[in-house]
Formats: C-alpha cells, structure tokens, sequence
C-alpha cells in the first residue's frame, strides 16, 4: 500500500494570503491568537495541578483550557470544577482517543494543542508556536513541542536534564534557571504531545481512531492520517519547551497492540513512517515542506519485511 502522496498544501484554499501572515505576526503581543488546550488525565490530581499551574504562569497568551477527566475518585473532578477550569468527564477511564475527541469538540479557537497532564510547560512556551505559525505556508501543518525528560530513552526529538521525577522533587527554580541551555535547534518528525493542528485539520481527519483505544500508538496513527491528508509539515519547535515526568499511566490499563494495530491499518511499521516518511530527529532544512520518500531499496526492503509480517502472523 503507498501513502497518499498530493501536495495538498498548495491548494490556494488552504495557504495563508500574505495579509493574513502579517495579521498573525501583529497578534504576537495581543490576545486575539489563542489555543484550545486540551489535556486529558486520570486520577493524576499532583501533575494536573503543576500543569495548569505551569500554563497559568508561563503562557504568553490567553488560551482555552479543556480538561477530560477519566474516573476522577482521587478529587480531580472536584478540584477542576472549584478552580472554574472548563472540562468533559466520565465515570470511567474511556482511554486518551475518546478522551481527547471528546474535549476537542469543545474547541473554540484556531489551533488545538493536545498536551499531557504530566508535562511543566517552560516560560513562553507557546509564543514561541505562535511564531513558527507565522512562517507556515498554509494551515496544513502539525507542530510539536520539544520535550525535556529526567531519563535518557534513546528519543533524538528530546533534551535530556533531570530537574525532578515526579511532582514532590520537581526542582522547577533549577530548570528555570537552565532554560537558556535546553533550547536546540528545530526538528522534524512532530508526532507526540504537546502537539499543534489547526482545528479544521484535526476534525477533517477525525482526530484520534477510537479503534486504538485506549491509545497505544494513537499518536502515530493520527501523524499518518495527517500524512494522508496531505501535510508535509511536521516541525518540533526546539524553544517550546515543556518538561516531561515519564509518569505513564498505561501500566494501569489492559493495552491495545497499537503496533500491529498501526502495521494492519498503514501496511507498514512506525518505524519505517517514521524515518522514511517523517525523518523524525532530523534538522529542518530551509524548506519546512517534506519530500515525498525516495523509493530506495532500504525503503522497499522496509516494506517488503512489514508485508511478510502481516502475513506470517495472520
């Protein structure tokens, strides 16, 4: 199966008249450029009060904030109703898919940005999105931010610094302090929270498929539908900066075989999107627009060994 490949960024419908690119870069220091934040989070109340209280102190802007709440017995349904935070919620952990679709209808503003509940965003966080989308050709794109994590993981995409693993040792006066050092240069291959989509381009592809839930690989699953809808544009912007705890919460839950979910769906592997089709780690170049894959042996050999997978597996 190949990948839809049309420049669907160059339709006219969807590019952004020069006016439009000077209007974006007058709002920088006004209010009227918002994101519909939407965070989901289940009965982790310490890290959703550092993240909402990270977005209140260090965004530049004024944004939505929506907040799913999965289950909410540890006080967090209580706690998002006294501070007046705007939110869905279930009975029951419904999974990130149905999570984040279901706070994504009540988007009010242009962009969506999807983030983890166990993320710290840096100062200016989002001012510094706000100036990548003024550079953007048209509103095809997805943007992520660059995360900093305690733990090396082998991910290229990210900073390595250890200023706390969980809440209660979190030392943020240190990482604030460092946060000229962590900045790196931009990168391709956006895929993971914090991410960023015009809203239009999230419900054109359906946001997360439900049918991964609740949510193994729903990340990958949703860079290839943006893929497939034309986007060439995956950027990781290296001064959004927030900082990751690692705090998974899927050891809690019975897990979707996301990957063979994603090799089934796409007729290829993550990681062969990922380094053939996304680049992912990769430094952006002067163009922010993708090429389309070289049809290389190493590409075809890829895909040769992810169809004898299927089949030998079935």
């Amino acid at each position: 199966m190949t990948v839809a490949s049309f420049d669907a960024w160059q339709d006219p419908a969807h590019r952004y008249p020069n006016d439009r690119i000077q209007t974006i870069f007058a709002e920088l220091d006004g209010t009227n450029l918002m994101f519909s934040i939407i965070i989901p989070t289940w009965n982790n109340l310490p890290y959703l009060k550092l993240v909402v209280d990270s977005l209140r102190r260090n965004s530049r802007h004024e944004h939505q904030l929506i907040v799913h709440i999965n289950d909410g017995s540890d006080g967090s349904l209580d706690w998002v109703r006294e501070q007046g935070i705007e939110h869905t919620a279930s009975s029951d952990n419904i999974g990130i898919c149905h999570a984040v679709n279901l706070a994504a209808a009540r988007a009010r503003h242009e962009y969506i940005v999807y983030m983890n509940d166990d993320m710290y965003c840096c100062p200016d966080w989002d001012d510094a999105l706000v100036k990548r989308i003024a550079t953007m050709p048209s509103s095809l794109f997805m943007l992520s931010g660059t995360m900093v994590e305690p733990v090396e993981s082998g991910n290229p995409c990210v900073v390595v610094r250890d200023f706390g693993r969980d809440a209660d040792t979190f030392r943020a006066e240190d990482m604030l302090a460092a946060l000229p050092t962590l900045a790196r240069s931009d990168w391709l291959g956006a895929t993971w929270p914090p991410t960023l989509v015009h809203r239009d381009w999230w419900h054109k592809v359906g946001g997360y498929s439900s049918e991964l839930s609740p949510g193994m690989s729903s990340d990958n699953d949703f860079s290839m539908k943006m893929w497939n809808a034309g986007c060439r544009i995956f950027i990781g912007v290296g001064d959004s900066l927030v900082y990751h705890f690692q705090q998974k919460s899927t050891g809690k839950v019975v897990k979707n075989d996301g990957r063979r979910q994603f090799l089934d769906k796409w007729r290829m592997t993550q990681s062969t999107f990922d380094r053939f089709y996304l680049r992912r780690g990769q430094p952006v170049g002067e163009s922010p627009v993708l090429p389309e894959p070289e049809r290389s042996g190493a590409l075809r050999r890829a895909l040769l060994k992810a169809r004898l997978k299927r089949i030998f597996s079935a």
